[in-house]
């Protein structure tokens, strides 16, 4: 009998044993809804969700108690511990058949491991799972030093169905959420904005570096001095009023007053003299005793048996209509000399007038 009860006894601790390592491995493989240690609290939990089902009444919502709460602000750098809380422990691990989970890692701890993965450079490179890069989205670093997605891991663990790191298979691993690949990335995109901004700055002090100084290439210095020559042209042009009809009207405005002061001067030089009109200019001549030549300077007639010239053109003397008289010599030089004036506006030496002449002989 004593043989028997202890092989039952043997028998009984091997089915336990065996329940209970049964148990761990669906809790490993996170199979709870199979778990025999929680299949009477999922059927609770069934009940307990169809009795919530039939209980739940519609509700009108009229907006009226309707209460603003203020958003919490958050720390966005913040780091925290996903699972703060050891996992409870499976019956396997109470008969110490396996050894409990690691206990939480203290804030030391997680520090060490995040030096690790800084000196590995996981979070420079991309996540290993889905090869992107991880920029701002969240991202989560395992007790085993490895960084992933927050949401990459999640649908691992969800696909393979147990906690396992995807590159050293750890069991049992803690996670935290960090800020390395976000706080990287930014630095990135700051040193990126920067390089494009001085680019741009340094193309534009160029560009107008090559608008001021001319190369030293022959074909490129020529290329430069005709872009010059072609923007001095322009500008010039521009600058000009190229209203044509205001041209016109101006050109007009002009010859109107020249043919007005043509005709005055026709109407004043343009008609003959009289020989009544000749005697009172000469009567007036000699009231004014005038002796010598205004241009020459010597007497209009010889005296005291000096001659003056030789030939018939040196005694010949010239009245004009404004009683000036000169030797008709001089005053046909002095004519010749008087560049752009032709008759009849001939303008008197003294008086400035034009004038109209006679020749008188001595």
């Amino acid at each position: 009998m004593l043989k028997n009860k202890g092989h039952s006894s043997k028998k009984d601790n091997l089915a336990v044993n065996a329940v209970a390592l049964q148990d761990h491995i669906l809790h490993d493989l996170q199979l709870r809804n199979l778990s025999v240690a929680d299949h009477s609290k999922t059927q609770v939990q069934k009940k307990e969700n169809k009795s919530l089902k039939r209980d739940t009444k519609a509700i009108i919502d009229t907006g009226l108690k309707k209460t603003t709460q203020c958003p919490k602000l958050e720390d966005s750098e913040k780091e925290y511990v996903l699972d703060p809380k050891p996992p409870p422990l499976t019956l396997a691990q109470k008969l110490g058949l396996i050894g409990p989970p690691p206990p939480p890692l203290s804030s030391d701890e997680w520090e060490k491991v995040k030096q690790r993965s800084l000196l590995q450079g996981d979070s420079v490179q991309p996540c290993p799972i889905c090869k992107e890069e991880f920029e701002l989205r969240p991202q989560v670093l395992l007790s085993c030093s490895h960084v992933f997605h927050k949401a990459c891991l999640q649908a691992f663990e969800k696909f393979t169905n147990k906690k396992t790191c995807p590159l050293c298979r750890k069991n049992q691993y803690q996670t935290r959420v960090i800020h390395d690949g976000a706080r990287l990335f930014r630095i990135k995109c700051v040193t990126r904005i920067q390089a494009y901004w001085r680019g741009y700055v340094v193309r534009k002090w160029y560009r107008n570096l090559r608008k001021t100084v001319p190369p030293t290439d022959a074909k490129l210095r020529k290329k430069f001095f005709e872009k010059k020559f072609t923007e001095i042209s322009h500008r010039i042009l521009c600058s000009y009023n190229t209203n044509i009809e205001e041209l016109f009207a101006e050109i007009d405005q002009c010859l109107a007053i020249n043919r007005s002061v043509l005709q005055q001067l026709e109407e004043k030089c343009g008609h003959e003299i009289t020989e009544e009109e000749w005697e009172k200019i000469q009567v007036q001549t000699l009231r004014r005793e005038t002796h010598e030549c205004s241009i020459c300077l010597a007497p209009l007639s010889p005296a005291g048996g000096q001659r003056v010239g030789t030939g018939r053109r040196s005694r010949e003397m010239a009245l004009l209509s404004c009683s000036h008289v000169f030797h008709h010599a001089c005053l046909l030089a002095l004519e010749e000399f008087s560049v752009g004036d032709g008759p009849p506006f001939h303008a008197c030496p003294l008086c400035r007038s034009c004038y109209q002449k006679k020749i008188l002989e001595c």
